[in-house]
């Protein structure tokens, strides 16, 4: 690890500080590369505009095929102005109107800022399907880059849309997009608290359990198909799966005391839990059958939290065997424990980064909010991302570009979720009664 001089490490604190000083101002830069690199360079978002999308078959049309059009361009919309990347060219009425322009063309788009400009256009086939054409323009020499087709089911419709706006992501960074990837939480239900899944924006919400127990920490299998969690379904805490397309449930524990806060290995081999029946929390790695394959802390204290590093040489995980909750980080196998944060009085629930080289988690700053909070996995660079509310439970996308949160800052705890500079923060649930988010992995 390099050492920064006093006076790097002030500039790239500085900017930092400059970059996130308001979570609710839409700064105009983001970082041009992932949040887990410290850099000084920044490069401007790539400002999109998207057409609204027009018709081009010859069969009559009614106002429903009307309505999915407008839906299909609206959910575009708001994947490309979510993206961290990206920044959604919004149309300007004012310039339509002192401009006398009927319908916008590419010097227009031009004009208001966009350098790439997405056209849309629908047809519906035998009128079931919908069959979209997306083209892609750049505004520099007004040429197509790019473009293709999507038919499906009309009932489809969002789907579809996020397809495209992950083909525009590949586009245009070559990486994949997040636009169909899923979200989990609890979300309590009268007394209970039940495992609830839905779409990366909120949207196609349905609880995976429906036992009227406490169902608590939630996390995917790398693969995407199951959701580990804890379940105080049979009174004491244990470990349980659920399929998400059958919604069949697995009991995977049924030792004495507690088993809880289970994390997937990257393998999908090892499930890293705590487990207390031998008197103390203490954190074991098991099988995929429950069965326990080494036990990796031996410390009077509490031990939780565990979470796996990307390439799973490492686990995080929280002790307060300093006296006070802090994180610490340990080789999968159990050796080489030592501690990471000691900025912070109270330091909880650690989550890696994608790219494995920064470590997030709740921290109580001396303010004595709960805050989200970063560092470099070698102790350094601690970073406060928050300010407004109570926030827990971080967890990063899997592109490493976004996060996943809970806050108190409208009332009672939502989930919420905001790219790592701080921008596009928005609202994911809306109910006040949402906890424990995490973030499935790209199909």
């Amino acid at each position: 690890m390099i050492k920064f001089s006093k006076l790097k490490h002030l500039l790239v604190l500085l900017t930092f500080l400059i970059c996130t000083s308001s979570l609710f101002a839409q700064s105009d830069k983001v970082r041009n590369v992932y949040f887990d690199t410290i850099t000084t360079g920044y490069v401007e978002p790539t400002p999109i505009g998207v057409d609204e999308m027009k018709y081009v078959g010859n069969e009559y049309i009614d106002k429903t095929d009307s309505s999915l059009m407008r839906y299909v361009t609206g959910i575009v919309k708001r994947d490309i102005d979510f993206y961290a990347d990206f920044d959604l060219v919004p149309i300007d009425s004012f310039f339509i109107k002192t401009y006398e322009i009927l319908e916008m063309d590419l010097r227009g788009w031009k004009r208001l800022g966009a350098d790439y400009v997405l056209k849309l256009e629908a047809e519906f086939p035998g009128k079931r399907n919908m069959r979209v054409y997306w083209k892609l323009y750049y505004t520099f020499n007004y040429r197509r880059i790019d473009k293709g087709r999507f038919e499906v089911h009309r009932d489809e419709w969002r789907h579809m849309a996020h397809r495209i706006s992950n083909e525009i992501v590949r586009t245009l960074t070559g990486e994949k997009g997040i636009f169909l990837t899923k979200v989990a939480y609890v979300k309590k239900i009268g007394k209970a608290k039940e495992i609830a899944i839905a779409d990366y924006d909120g949207a196609n919400e349905r609880l995976l359990t429906k036992n009227g127990s406490i169902n608590l920490s939630p996390t995917f299998s790398p693969d995407g198909k199951e959701i580990f969690f804890t379940s105080y379904l049979e009174t004491d805490p244990k470990l349980f799966k659920v399929n998400i397309a059958s919604g069949r449930l697995t009991k995977l524990t049924d030792f004495p005391g507690l088993a809880a806060a289970p994390s997937v290995s990257p393998d999908g081999k090892r499930l890293a839990c705590v487990l207390s029946k031998d008197g103390n929390s203490e954190i074991y790695v098991l099988d995929m059958k429950g069965r326990i394959k080494r036990r990796l802390t031996h410390n009077r204290s509490i031990d939780t939290a565990p979470s796996w590093s990307p390439n799973g040489k490492y686990i995080t995980f929280t002790s307060d065997r300093s006296g006070r909750p802090q994180v610490y980080m340990m080789d999968s196998d159990g050796r080489r424990q030592r501690r990471l944060t000691y900025e912070g009085r109270y330091n909880d629930s650690p989550s890696w980064s994608t790219r494995g080289d920064r470590v997030i988690f709740v921290s109580r700053s001396k303010r004595g909010r709960f805050d989200i909070a970063s560092i470099d996995t070698s102790g350094i660079d601690y970073h406060i991302m928050t300010e407004v509310g109570m926030n827990e439970n971080p967890h990063f996308s899997p592109d490493g570009k976004h996060l996943l949160f809970t806050s108190t800052r409208l009332g009672k705890p939502d989930i919420f979720t905001m790219d790592v500079t701080g921008r596009h923060q928005r609202r994911l649930t809306r109910t006040g009664n949402c906890t424990n988010p995490v973030w499935g992995p790209i199909d």
